[in-house]
C-alpha cells in the first residue's frame, strides 16, 4: 500500500513521501525498510532505527525528536492507530490444512507454505494451519492445534490439548470500547523442546514468541505474546508469563509462578513456586516472593502490620533509631 492510503485509514497527517510503498508492520527492535513502526517515547528505539524504517507512527509530542527525512504518520493515539493497521497486514488465513482424523501426514507436504520433516507422529484430532514448518522427529499428542506462522525444530514433543500460536491478549481501550490488536507474529520452537499438555503459547504481536533449544515445559503453562524462553530453562505447571518477557538461560521456574509483562531475568535464576515476579532479576540466584502459610487469624495480624510499615519507617526515622 501507499503511505497516503494508510493515512486515510487511521486519519493521519503525512510528513514525508506520501507515495512510499509499505509492505508490513515491524517493531522498534527489528526495524525494516518499507514497514511501519510506532514510537511512544524518544528512548524506545536505537539510533539506527530511523535509517531502516519505511515510516514511523507518532503523536504530536514526539515530532521534534524525529530526524529529517523520515516519513511520519501523525495521529491522535498511536496505539489505537497501530491496532487498526494490524488486520490489514495479516498475511495468513488461519486456514486448516491438516486434521489427523481425515488426512495422512504425507498430505501436509503438498500444501504451499507447510513443510514437515521425517518421523512425524501425531494423535487424533490434531489441527495444523497454513504457514507451518515442522522438523524431524516431532511427536504431537491428541487434540493439539498448531496455528499459522509456527516453526517447530527437531526432536520436539508436544502434549495433549496444547495450542501453539494462539491469538495474544492485546487490546486498546479508546473512546468507549476495546479494539483488539491482531497478532501477526509467529511462534518459533527450536530443537529438543518438550511441552506438556493443555499449554497455551501465544503468537507474537509483530515479532515472534521464541522457545530456545532444550527447554522443558510442564502442563498448563501460558506463555503470552513476544515471550522469549532462554535455552535449557524448565517451567513447572500452571506458570503464567505475561507479554514481552525475556527469560534467561537455564532458569528454573516453580509451579504457579506469575511473571508480569516486560520482565527480564538473568541466566541461572531459580524462582520458587507461587512467587509473583514484578521486577527484573539481573543476577543469578534463588528468588522467593511468598509468605509462609499460617492460621488465618495470624495472617490477619501480619497483614495489618504490613499496611503500617510506611508509618513505622517514618516514625523510626524521626526518632533517629
Amino acid at each position: 500500500m501507499k503511505l497516503f492510503d494508510i493515512a486515510k485509514i487511521i486519519d493521519a497527517q503525512i510528513f514525508g513521501n506520501k507515495n512510499q510503498n509499505i509492505i508490513g508492520l515491524c517493531s522498534t527492535n527489528n526495524p525494516k525498510n518499507q514497514c511501519i513502526s510506532f514510537l511512544l517515547n524518544k528512548h524506545s528505539c536505537s539510533e539506527n532505527f530511523f535509517n531502516s524504517i519505511g515510516a514511523v507512527l507518532i503523536e504530536k509530542s514526539l515530532c521534534s525528536s524525529i530526524p529529517k527525512g523520515v516519513n511520519i504518520l501523525l495521529v491522535e493515539n498511536v496505539k489505537f492507530a497501530f491496532a487498526k493497521l494490524t488486520p490489514i497486514f495479516k498475511d495468513f488465513k488461519n486456514e486448516v490444512v491438516f486434521c489427523s482424523s481425515i488426512n495422512g501426514s504425507d498430505y501436509l507436504n503438498t500444501k504451499i507454505g507447510v513443510n514437515v520433516g521425517k518421523n512425524f507422529t501425531c494423535g487424533n484430532n490434531v489441527i495444523i494451519q497454513d504457514h507451518v514448518k515442522i522438523g524431524n522427529n516431532v511427536s504431537i499428542g491428541h487434540n493439539v492445534v498448531i496455528s499459522s506462522r509456527t516453526s517447530i525444530g527437531d526432536n520436539v514433543n508436544i502434549g495433549d490439548g496444547t495450542i501453539i500460536g494462539s491469538e495474544g491478549f492485546g487490546n486498546i481501550f479508546f473512546g468507549n470500547d476495546w479494539l483488539h490488536i491482531v497478532h501477526i507474529g509467529g511462534v518459533i520452537i527450536k530443537n529438543n523442546v518438550s511441552i506438556g499438555g493443555n499449554c497455551n503459547i501465544d503468537r507474537g504481536t509483530i515479532d515472534d514468541t521464541i522457545i530456545e533449544n532444550g527447554v522443558i515445559i510442564d502442563n498448563q503453562v501460558h506463555l503470552a505474546h513476544n515471550v522469549l524462553i532462554g535455552e535449557k530453562s524448565a517451567i513447572a505447571a500452571k506458570v503464567g508469563i505475561a507479554g514481552s518477557c525475556n527469560i534467561g538461560k537455564r532458569n528454573m521456574i516453580g509451579g504457579m509462578v506469575g511473571i508480569v509483562d516486560h520482565i527480564t531475568t538473568a541466566d541461572d535464576v531459580t524462582i520458587s513456586a507461587t512467587t509473583t515476579v514484578n521486577k527484573n532479576i539481573m543476577e543469578s540466584g534463588v528468588y522467593t516472593g511468598i509468605m509462609p502459610i499460617s492460621k488465618h487469624v495470624t495472617w490477619k495480624r501480619i497483614a495489618l502490620w504490613i499496611t503500617k510499615l510506611d508509618k513505622i519507617a517514618k516514625f523510626l526515622k524521626i526518632k533517629k533509631i
